[in-house]
């Protein structure tokens, strides 16, 4: 009787063994106590603004390639696409500074407004290398620069 009773606990603890094993696979992982750091841009490089900042500045980076061979470093085209890389570039860095709390702030449209506020600074520096800054054309392209700049403000904070 006895060897039964230990046969069946055995089997009852294996039982409850495999039940709990099966538990701990099949329920969904609990998050870390432990906040992502800065350093660790995991989540910043998988958000839809970093995709869209870098889908631009790989296109930049790739027109610079071709223009390589058939212009020199003094074309215009050339200083713009550098001048726009520059600042995308920046941007990145500015990406990678957002606290791991505010990644959610990360979205498509902040891509595009960080690409297209790169597109509106690129034209000031082009306006600004052909006229004075009292040019009409220069006014209006930095009160835009200006808007652009702010929204960012509003979005990521800081300078």
């Amino acid at each position: 009787m006895s060897k039964i009773l230990t046969t069946v606990f055995a089997a009852f603890i294996g039982i409850v063994g495999l039940a709990s094993t099966a538990a701990a696979q099949a329920s969904p992982p609990k998050p870390s106590a432990t906040p992502v750091h800065s350093s660790e841009p995991g989540p910043i490089k998988s958000s839809p603004a970093y995709a869209e900042v870098l889908l631009r500045k790989t296109e930049l980076e790739s027109d610079l390639l071709s223009f390589a061979e058939d212009y020199t470093d003094q074309n215009p085209k050339v200083i713009d696409t550098r001048f726009e890389l520059a600042t995308l570039s920046k941007d990145i860095d500015r990406l990678f500074a957002v606290r791991p709390d505010d990644v959610a702030k990360l979205t498509l449209a902040l891509g595009k407004l960080i690409v297209r506020r790169a597109e509106v600074e690129t034209e000031l520096n082009r306006l600004l290398r052909t006229y004075n800054p009292d040019h009409p054309q220069v006014k209006r392209a930095l009160k835009k620069a200006e808007l652009y700049r702010d929204a960012l403000k509003d979005v990521l904070g800081g300078k």
